[in-house]
């Protein structure tokens, strides 16, 4: 079993900066900050007046108008990033009749929170019209596994498929569970991420209430300040990242392009508190150390972290003592950035745009930077790679992220030789 490999050959990307790979990297390296003022509600009475929303996107470049209102828009934007991570991998949107095996190709394409609109949509209509005028579509529209769902039907993949919730971890762990059923022979080709589309009222008035997020309003552009002294908070966005990963044989056979190797995956849990990560960072670090056994890696082969990194007071300093506590004196001697300066919190869909991103570090030998870093805080003393991207060679990856509940999920990715 462990010695089929795993290799990355497609990837695909709706994001606040940008809606395909390619302007969403070319946001990342350059430090373009997508969050703003929200558009699409009177946020007048919210303490977060902010967001990282999705602009320009074109639901009929995929779909007709007609099918689309049958499905959330987080299912929307899971498709959207799925069709271009086919593309990328160079295989048939109709799997059956191909000649690829469709019953060996799998779905985890997950979303944290689900069609969260849609619920809140209902639900009025229910309180003002009664329950006949309820949808029929309010229950297939709403549950997160419908991101999976959905794409497994429009491609006619029959392999493993699943939506599994580990909120803001969601899509790294999506990936991580790809992973595996690749590794164990029950799937050749794995279509995986997150999704997300929670920047609607009831979603922005539950963080504010938490006051989990910046209230930074005047000035979206800096509001996310990950690992900063000054951070207030993060600010919420949305979107999807979908991976391709498949068995290295099957993909060499086809001659796909190969973008990287996936190596390690590791997924724990803190046991402590349902919103704060651990104080001692035990969780992360465990998680860290489990994906670098499963690797076979040491601490110092790591070359780039791409952290969860939110820009709240307590993951940052709490997931820099999980870097230290895995990698002990590496620590200091690797990369680590945070993405969601630019991106802002993709909550569900994180790990995927940010598995991304390692991907990318790799392909290209540069590491995005941690935007908006003006003032050192102590207790967050890594290279963060601060304001501007760094040129380096990066054979060795690793994406981070953590989720209420006390969830832990890292993958590692490695240059392909």
């Amino acid at each position: 079993m462990n010695n089929r490999r795993v290799v990355v050959t497609g990837c695909g990307v709706i994001s606040c900066v940008g809606n395909n790979l390619a302007d969403f990297w070319d946001s990342l390296v350059n430090g373009r900050c997508g969050l703003g003022k929200v558009t699409r509600f009177d946020t007048s009475e919210y303490r977060t007046r902010i967001a990282g929303e999705v602009k320009d996107f074109d639901v009929t470049k995929y779909m007709t108008a007609k099918e689309a209102k049958r499905l959330d828009l987080f299912c929307q934007y899971a498709i959207a990033a799925s069709d271009e991570a086919m593309e990328m991998a160079g295989l048939p949107k109709e799997l059956r009749g191909s000649g690829i095996d469709a019953n060996r190709v799998g779905v985890i394409v997950s979303s944290g929170i689900g069609g969260l609109q849609t619920m809140s949509d209902q639900d009025r209509i229910l309180q003002e019209r009664g329950p006949g005028k309820v949808s029929p579509l309010l229950i297939p529209m709403m549950i997160g596994d419908l991101a999976s769902g959905n794409i497994s039907i429009r491609y006619g993949a029959g392999g493993p498929n699943l939506g599994l919730v580990t909120a803001c971890s969601t899509g790294c762990h999506s990936i991580g569970e790809a992973f595996w059923d690749i590794k164990r022979d029950d799937a050749d080709i794995m279509i995986c991420g997150g999704a997300e589309a929670s920047v609607v009222p009831l979603g922005m008035a539950g963080f504010c209430s938490m006051k989990a997020m910046s209230q930074r309003n005047d000035d979206p552009l800096h509001a996310s300040r990950p690992f900063d002294l000054n951070r207030d908070g993060f600010v919420m966005s949305e979107g999807a990242g979908v991976l391709i990963l498949e068995e290295l044989e099957h993909a060499q056979k086809r001659g796909a392009t190969i973008l990287a190797e996936v190596v390690g995956y590791g997924a724990t849990g803190d046991g402590y508190h349902i919103t704060s990560p651990a104080p001692d960072g035990d969780g992360g670090a465990r998680a860290i150390q489990m994906a670098l056994r499963h690797a076979g890696l040491k601490p110092e082969d790591i070359d780039y972290i791409n952290a969860h990194g939110t820009s709240t007071e307590l993951n940052d300093k709490f997931e820099t003592m999980a870097i230290k506590r895995a990698l002990g004196d590496a620590a200091y001697k690797v990369a680590v950035s945070s993405t969601k300066g630019t991106t802002g919190h993709s909550l569900g869909a994180a790990g995927g745009i940010e598995s991304i991103a390692c991907i990318q570090a790799i392909r290209t030998g540069i590491i995005p930077p941690t935007i908006n870093y003006e003032t050192p805080d102590p207790n967050c003393d890594l290279d963060i790679v601060p304001n501007t991207a760094r040129k380096c060679e990066v054979k060795v990856a690793l994406n981070s992220n953590l989720g209420f509940g006390g969830h832990n999920g890292v993958v590692i990715y490695r240059k392909f030789e």
